[in-house]
């Protein structure tokens, strides 16, 4: 699944179109390389998010391509 497209659909952020611009600033690492919105994401990965002082660091554990609002917190796992 694409990185911008896991960020919107885990909700970890709400909208693709800012998760593509988060990505393109170099504030989205995947196993600690700067990843673009294109780049595949899977189970395992770890991802580490920086949006203003604040730092997230998650690691996917599902990936599935619609989740409800209650299942979204399910796809990763806080680190």
């Amino acid at each position: 699944m694409r990185l911008d497209k896991f960020l919107k659909v885990s909700r970890i952020i709400k909208r693709r179109s800012v998760a593509n611009e988060v990505c393109d600033m170099g504030r989205v690492l995947v196993n600690g390389k700067a990843a673009k919105p294109s780049a595949d994401v899977k189970v395992g990965d770890v991802l580490e998010l920086t949006m203003g002082q604040k730092t997230m660091k998650v690691r996917i554990v599902s990936v599935q391509e619609f989740a409800r609002k209650e299942d979204a917190d399910s796809m990763y796992e806080a680190l």
